[in-house]
């Protein structure tokens, strides 16, 4: 893939712009290096970051967890994220900040594409990515499939969530219903919620009391709403579907970990459209589908496409059935996605 030529204002801007990161870095050194000089911290101990605002991260004491502080970064550590456990020195000052000095290390961490292309970890140390769709904004399979591949490729088990289902009538019932089939077949649970009536909401929180969960999806499907009904005093900003659009607006700013009453964490992260699957490379996205795995390798040829080779192994077991028609679609769709995306 060719680089683009950037012309001198444009590299007058990253210049720019890398120097004011450089100088905010050496402020906040200054700032930790200052608490450490006078002393103001207590005792070293393990806590959890329970949101990241950029400079600064809060920091909940895994001893006393009515401790929490927010917190400066030594300058030589990995910025954490939401969910990780860390080294911290908390001010003895009720208003002063912390030190974090050390990243702990993580289980799992979900990692997303910035638009430059780069991975970047939004949330850290999750047992389950509970993938909501809703009614409205339409739910489309191979955007289902895009999420599950980029939850495969991380380890972390995936729960689908239905939401709004007080939304569906004769209209969109066999439409969802179709869409939805032949994930528990597939491994994937596909859960069923209202938070307006309440239906649904216990086999969530059953699911949810195990571990550490994260909400993903588009916006306007209702994780705020959800973060509201599971925990009511959470306040996580709520917004509606945009007449024209059927599509929601971004409410979430900052990730953010809440303690379920009745057991297990959950990290309510910024609303986005889509996961990009750029970074992965097709054998990735082949391995992403689960189905497609044990008849991955048995191809005649090596740079089989999966299209219309002969001696195609993932094109037979599309034929004897145990691959679907549409995740086969699925993931030729998905495919060409990746290598549009791969030029641009």
């Amino acid at each position: 893939m060719s680089k683009r030529k950037l012309s001198r204002r444009q590299q007058w801007r990253i210049a720019k712009a890398q120097q004011e990161r450089e100088a905010r870095a050496r402020k906040r050194g200054q700032s930790v290096e200052q608490a450490l000089e006078h002393d103001g911290l207590g005792r070293e101990q393990t806590g959890l970051v329970i949101a990241n605002y950029g400079t600064q991260i809060l920091v909940e004491s895994e001893s006393i967890p009515s401790l929490r502080q927010r917190c400066h970064l030594r300058a030589n550590i990995d910025t954490p994220v939401t969910g990780d456990h860390v080294a911290w020195r908390p001010a003895n000052s009720g208003s002063g900040c912390g030190v974090v000095g050390a990243r702990l290390p993580r289980i799992s961490e979900l990692q997303r594409p910035d638009r430059y292309g780069d991975l970047k970890t939004i949330a850290a140390n999750i047992n389950r990515i509970v993938i909501v769709i809703a009614p409205y904004p339409e739910p489309y399979a191979n955007a289902i499939d895009r999420y599950l591949v980029a939850a495969e490729t991380t380890g972390i088990a995936p729960v689908l969530l239905l939401n709004k289902i007080d939304l569906i009538d004769d209209s969109n019932h066999e439409t969802l219903e179709a869409l939805l089939a032949p994930y528990p077949d597939l491994g994937y649970p596909v859960l069923k919620l209202s938070t307006k009536t309440g239906q649904g909401l216990p086999r969530l929180l059953k699911t949810l009391a195990q571990g550490s969960s994260v909400f993903v999806g588009q916006s306007g499907v209702g994780k705020s709403s959800l973060v509201n009904a599971l925990m009511p005093g959470a306040g996580a900003h709520t917004g509606i579907l945009s007449e024209a659009t059927r599509k929601g607006t971004h409410t979430t700013t900052a990730a953010e970990l809440f303690h379920l009453p009745s057991g297990g964490d959950l990290i309510d992260s910024p609303g986005i459209r889509e996961f990009g699957l750029w970074h992965l490379e097709e054998a990735a996205l082949l391995e992403g589908f689960v189905e497609f795995r044990p008849f991955i390798g048995h191809c005649r040829f090596r740079d089989c496409r999966h299209q219309a080779e002969p001696g195609c192994a993932i094109r037979a077991a599309l034929v004897n059935g145990d691959i679907s028609e549409r995740r086969m679609n699925s993931f030729l769709h998905l495919r060409n996605s990746l290598a549009s995306e791969n030029k641009c």
